[in-house]
């Protein structure tokens, strides 16, 4: 069995895996997020993310990065060295890095991928590089949700089940 953990790794070696995979002829996709509690949504959306291409990057919202962007005091629930361990063991998955800034907007820019890949709750105008993916000949996908999961539905759920 393949030790996954390999998948998690610093932007400079993931630009290195993307120029590569492009040099080779194939087509780079990227997509980002929190993943706090995964749940069937996210993986149903990172599978269709990984099948627009031949190589995903995924880039995770550090913990740091998650507490700012206020999605509540007990955000993230879990650690991003676990949360990075768990989306790494994704088969879809291809690379793990992390990012502490507002928006992935860096690591776009610096992966250049041909791909760009959010979920149906961001409207394609707002997804942050999808201007630099486009203007590089790539293209930008907001993928519809599966409806009823999201990590927000989760937590309210176990806030509404304790005692």
């Amino acid at each position: 069995m393949p030790d996954t953990s390999q998948k998690i790794m610093i932007q400079e070696r993931a630009v290195e895996l993307a120029r590569a995979a492009q040099a080779a002829g194939k087509k780079v996709v990227f997509t980002n997020g929190c993943f706090d509690l995964l749940h069937a949504g996210h993986v149903d959306l990172i599978e269709r993310a990984r099948a627009l291409g031949d190589l995903l990057i995924l880039g995770l919202n550090s913990d740091e990065g998650v507490r700012a962007q206020n999605k509540g005091p007990e955000r993230p629930i879990v650690p991003e060295a676990q949360r990075a361990r768990v989306v790494a063991g994704l088969q879809a998955v291809d690379a793990v890095v992390f990012f502490s800034q507002p928006t992935p907007l860096e690591l776009i820019e610096a992966i250049a991928p041909d791909v760009l890949v959010k979920g149906g709750d961001w409207p394609e105008e707002k997804i942050v590089g999808a201007s630099l993916v486009r203007a590089r000949g790539g293209q930008v996908y907001s993928l519809p949700l599966v409806p009823g999961l999201s990590t927000t539905a989760l937590v309210n759920k176990l806030k509404s089940s304790r005692p």
